[in-house]
């Protein structure tokens, strides 16, 4: 038999927090940012060989493309295809099209 004293206390409170906590700092993408955002990585990973590729060029500041190409696609349509037309002049596939 064991004594109350064996036994284990409640487990210790832990406090509520949510790893996908919302940064109230941070202001979200406007839905044409973000759709352009979206449509240039797709592009850059399908174009460039892959991830690791796309994102070294989308991330890398470029000062001949006015920035980071992710940045510089995502402002507006005008560097949208800025960045597009970079994407197929660095295209690991000669004459691809947009649609893949």
């Amino acid at each position: 038999m064991t004594s109350d004293q064996d036994k284990p206390g409640p487990a210790p409170a832990r406090a509520r927090t949510s790893p996908f906590r919302r940064n109230r700092w941070i202001i979200p993408l406007a839905p044409e940012g973000a759709r352009r955002q979206g449509a240039i990585s797709a592009l850059a990973f399908r174009l460039l060989g892959g991830r690791d590729p796309a994102l070294d060029f989308l991330n890398t500041e470029d000062a001949a493309l006015g920035g980071r190409p992710i940045a510089v696609a995502t402002e507006s349509e005008a560097g949208y295809a800025n960045i597009e037309r970079e994407i197929h002049a660095r295209s690991v596939f000669p004459g691809a099209t947009h649609g893949g």
